[in-house]
């Protein structure tokens, strides 16, 4: 049998405990996670890529299937060239089904063998995002709780720089 090989693609922006909740049960679904890294050139984030990658590595050590890379460019064509069979997205509303829906559609026309894995967020993460954490962070709110804790100190640095 074929290994079932999947990817997580996002910019982790920071990485969040609705990130990881998700890395962590969708690698009890499949042989091998790649936790893809997005890295757009054209864009400045608040966490370098480098740093998003170690620490999603620190995040997942003790998942043996868990890999982390990076990649530049269309989502799917980096999920044919891993060998991928299915690209994971996490939901947390209708809103993100939505958009969702249309990009997994456009990946389906680009590469029809891979196949778009929806897992519905925690009920106590669906208010969760990065975006939230860099807010929070910018105007001086705890954001602590929104982050895995091994990675706290690390997101806190990087959104120091920020504000």
């Amino acid at each position: 049998m074929k290994e079932r090989i999947w990817v997580f693609p996002g910019s982790f922006d920071p990485p969040t405990v609705g990130h990881l909740d998700l890395i962590r049960r969708a690698a009890g679904l499949c042989d091998r996670l790649i936790v893809a890294v997005a890295h757009n050139p054209d864009k400045r984030g608040a966490v370098p890529p480098e740093a998003r990658e170690e620490m999603l590595r620190r995040c997942t050590r003790d998942l043996p299937n868990v890999m982390v890379a990076r990649y530049e460019g269309l989502t799917v064509a980096f999920a044919a060239d891993s060998g991928a069979s299915a690209i994971l997205r996490g939901l947390r509303s209708t809103a993100d089904f939505d958009a969702e829906w249309r990009l997994a559609q456009i990946n389906r026309t680009i590469c029809p063998d891979i196949e778009t894995v929806f897992l519905m967020s925690r009920p106590e993460h669906t208010h969760v995002s990065s975006s939230a954490v860099r807010e929070m962070a910018l105007f001086g709110a705890d954001w602590h709780s929104f982050v895995p804790d091994c990675i706290v100190t690390q997101v806190a640095e990087h959104l120091k720089h920020r504000s």
